[in-house]
């Protein structure tokens, strides 16, 4: 049965509260009364009764829709494992009085992984327009200023190289291919393990790359030419296999051969395309070729170049990120392919606009946004002020406006979200996503934006309360 909040507190959750009720963090004390709001609570409970039917009213009590809501936010607060966090919470009293366990058992790292993924991304996007609204409610941010960035969340995968991705795909192909073995025992095409062949290849390949003379790379380009022939050979047996489960030659358990040839019938495509990209690049010499695949794990991944100096090159999703006054995120948004900056401008103010009934007096962005349509639109929105610098040779006109103290003033406040991604990065984890998928991406980025800005809530009422 899953309930919002538990109804009857034990005698060991009176004494924790008395213990640590000075050794809270401030922000902690005002996020706490924040999270204690209805409508978030019913967020989670509705997407956890989905697991299972009538679960609201039938059943034996699970974990608590508050538990289970604070549970996440501590993880994304601190940027810590499941692991991490069960052990934690058990370890600190603030943090069982926080999290509403008190006394209580901590669910386990694998427990809160489950409740974890049930919450979709859309829940965690009801949750974040839900904080936006508190927010406002206690006049942290009243929408006279928008400012809009973007940038790159990394998915979690190695470095991508074409040897190496071969060797990816032909391990996951190999190891589903083995359970199906274990499954249906030895009928139909058998299994011819070729992991320990691929992998000397691979390392033969990273060796060969290090010469840098021709005849160093006839070498690579020969061990590339093993590769294929080895990969394709793989693909082969899979298509037996998916064939032959079909067919009913390879007999088992239903449930447990109908999950191994759906992964089989999913691994084989992505394999082939890193074979014909690999056969472009390298045999071919194709440099150029679009459509690469850089993950047989993370398909959706895409290759992003921001012009950075340290990482020219990085592999994730494209992230926009806008805010109000006092650093609260308004919104953000995980792109499922890279626009151009500028066509996001627009959007955003609607977004703003959605969000506090009012157009902002003021919106600054990077050059990245820039364009006199732009301008143009945001004006007729209702934008009094809109500062972007020009992205190429400014006129004489549009010189004497970049050199206006407004423009430069809100500039200079627009820098400010360079510094609010990097706390997402740093303290909140959106360096790289620890959750599969792009909806694991959207689930990763959105609590990690909602942490932030419960701490600025936080923050915002300690020091009011304090004056």
């Amino acid at each position: 049965m899953i309930v919002a909040r538990r109804l009857q507190q034990s005698f060991a959750d009176a004494f924790i509260s008395e213990a640590v009720a000075d050794l809270w963090e401030p922000w902690m004390r005002h996020a706490d009364r924040a999270l204690e709001d209805e409508a978030l609570l019913l967020i989670i409970q509705q997407e956890l009764a989905k697991r299972i039917k009538k679960s609201k009213t039938r059943g034996r009590p699970g974990t608590t829709a508050e538990v289970v809501l604070r549970m996440m936010l501590l993880k994304h607060f601190r940027e810590w494992s499941f692991e991490d966090l069960t052990r934690e919470v058990r370890a600190n009293l603030v943090y069982r009085e926080f999290t509403r366990i008190g006394g209580g058992k901590v669910p386990d790292d694998k427990t809160m992984g489950r409740l974890a993924r049930q919450l979709g991304p859309e829940a965690v996007e009801q949750l974040h327009r839900r904080v936006v609204e508190i927010a406002v409610e206690k006049k942290l941010a009243t929408g006279r200023k928008l400012r809009v960035d973007t940038t790159v969340v990394e998915t979690n995968i190695h470095y991508p190289t074409d040897s190496s991705l071969l060797g990816d795909g032909v391990r996951a192909l190999t190891r589903v291919m083995k359970k199906v073995g274990e499954i249906s025992g030895q009928v139909g095409t058998v299994l011819r393990d070729r992991t320990r062949s691929i992998k000397l290849k691979v390392l033969a390949i990273a060796r060969a790359s290090r010469n840098k003379t021709e005849s160093g790379k006839q070498k690579m380009k020969q061990a590339y030419v093993s590769l294929v022939e080895a990969t394709v050979r793989v693909v082969g047996q899979a298509k037996k296999f998916s064939q032959e489960i079909t067919g009913g030659i390879k007999r088992g358990n239903r449930q447990l051969l109908g999950k191994a040839k759906r992964q089989l019938d999913e691994m084989i495509p992505r394999v082939q395309q890193v074979l014909r990209q690999t056969r472009e690049r390298v045999l071919q010499g194709n440099t150029r070729a679009g459509g690469k695949l850089v993950s047989v794990f993370e398909p959706e991944t895409e290759v992003i170049r921001k012009g950075k100096t340290n990482k020219p090159t990085e592999f994730g999703k494209l992230v926009k990120i806008q805010e109000a006054e006092n650093q609260l995120i308004t919104s953000y948004e995980v792109l499922e392919k890279r626009p151009a900056d500028s066509t996001l401008l627009i959007p955003s103010v609607e977004r703003h606009i959605e969000l506090f009934g009012r157009a902002p007096d003021a919106a600054a962005a990077d050059p990245g946004f820039f364009s006199a349509a732009n301008e143009a639109a945001a004006d007729q929105l209702g934008v009094k002020r809109v500062s972007i610098p020009c992205n190429g040779t400014p006129g004489k006109q549009r010189k004497e406006k970049q050199k206006k103290r407004w423009f430069k003033k809100l500039q200079k406040w627009r820098t400010g979200c360079e510094g609010r991604i990097s706390v997402l990065k740093r303290r909140h984890g959106l360096r790289r996503s620890r959750y599969k998928g792009l909806g694991g991406m959207k689930r990763w980025v959105g609590l990690g934006v909602i942490a932030d800005n419960l701490i600025h809530i936080g923050d915002h009422m300690a020091a009011k309360h304090k004056a």
